[in-house]
Parts: C-alpha cells; structure tokens; sequence
C-alpha cells in the first residue's frame, strides 16, 4: 500500500512539473519580442534597428508569431548578406540571429529606377549596397564593375575565377543599358566582348593567351582595342603612328 501509495506521489509529481513547465513554455511563446531581445552574431555592421527596418516584421511581436525562415529570406536579400539563421529562444528569450556577411572584391555601380546606387561586388557576382558594406575593413578593390544587373551576376563571377587563374588583369567590366559587354584589362586596354554569355570562357581563354604572347613580345603598348564579339575572329585595332 505504502509503495503504492509513493508511486501515485512520485506520477502526481511529474506530472505537476511537466504541466508546470508546459504552461512556461506556452507563456514564453505568446510572449512579446522587442528589440532588446535581439541578440545578433557573426557581424557587428547591422544593429537591432536595421534588422528590423530591412523585414516585415513589426516589433514587438509574439515570439510565436515570427516565421523565421521567411525573416532569413527577407534578411539575406535586403541585406545582400551571403547566409543568415535566425533562431527562436526561449531561454534566454529572444531571437538569436547569426549573420554571415559578403567581402566584397569590387567597386561596383548599379541603376535603379533611374538612379545610379553605388556599392561593391563579392566573388559571386552579387551587389552589396554601400550602406550595407564594411568599409572600415574593406582592402582597396581593383576591379570597378558599371551597369550591374542581376542578371549578370554569373558572367561577372566567371570573370572573377578565371582571373584568379590566369596571367590577364581586368580592371573595369562594364555592362551598356542595352547588355553589351566591355572589359578593360591592364595592358591589353579596352576588350569588346558583346552580347553572348555563353562565350565568355572561351573569350576569357583568348585573353590569356593574347596577354601571354603581348608580354613576350612588349605588343601590348601600342593596342587601342580587341574585339572579341566573334571569338574565332578577333580584331586587334592599333594605334596610328
């Protein structure tokens, strides 16, 4: 009787504390969220507020009420950041929000809604927004990208690898309104490369081999321009003497 009696006290109290606990946890969910509850990592560039300016969310809100993935999609893109995770805790209590931002290896420039926004371009291709970027501890770019789109976000990253892997120096890539495609390389000055995205590898390959043969034979000095816009027939203009 007496074990009996113990096992029902012990259930009675399990039972006590997980409802107990349960009613905590229900009560911490329905909770709100103010700003101060925002505990951000990876970053120290965005604080509270901007988290808040570049969502959909109005604070405060109830924890539970907080879709945290659709706020990492709106976060990741208002941003320009490369990855973000956003966590709902309740103990401490809050959302802990990890940021992983995007070194930038260019300058870039973009048109929207006929104004000119400026900011850089990471090895991806995608555009950082100045206010959005780290300039304190930015290494001075080399590169100047004009007439960004998201579009060209690929081609300019391919531009970006085979550089890393080769003997040319691109300085400036510039995109016309109309899409056309400019390079500047170092020595080998202005490159016309036009309108086709998928010839831009073998027309980076082209590149390096003239870059290669103009150094050995010191050519380089007196070209205008290339054309490249039919790859298999290039035009190498030169200066008049």
């Amino acid at each position: 009787m007496k074990n009996e009696k113990r096992i029902y006290n012990s259930s009675f109290l399990l039972l006590l504390l997980f409802s107990i606990s349960t009613s905590l946890i229900s009560i911490k969910t329905l909770k709100k969220v103010y700003l101060r509850d925002i505990r951000i990592s990876g970053s120290e560039l965005f604080s509270q507020n901007d988290l808040a300016k570049n969502s959909s969310l109005e604070f405060p809100i109830r924890l539970i009420l907080i879709n945290t993935f659709f706020l990492e999609k709106e976060l990741k893109k208002n941003l320009s950041l490369k990855n973000v995770s956003v966590n709902r805790e309740l103990f401490p209590f809050g959302l802990k929000v990890n940021i992983n931002t995007r070194p930038p290896i260019a300058y870039g420039e973009k048109i929207l809604n006929d104004e000119k926004i400026l900011g850089f371009i990471d090895k991806d291709g995608v555009f950082i927004d100045r206010k959005n970027s780290d300039e304190k501890n930015l290494n001075k770019p080399t590169i100047q990208v004009f007439g960004w789109k998201d579009k060209f976000k690929k081609i300019i990253s391919e531009i970006f690898i085979a550089q890393e892997n080769n003997e040319f120096e691109i300085v400036k890539i510039t995109f016309s309104p109309n899409g056309f495609l400019t390079v500047e390389e170092k020595d080998l000055k202005t490159i016309f490369l036009g309108f086709n995205p998928n010839l831009i590898n073998y027309q980076l390959q082209i590149i390096n081999k003239l870059k290669i043969e103009f150094k050995k034979n010191n050519f380089s000095e007196k070209i205008d321009n290339i054309d490249l816009t039919d790859p298999n027939k290039p035009k190498i203009k030169v200066f008049k003497r």
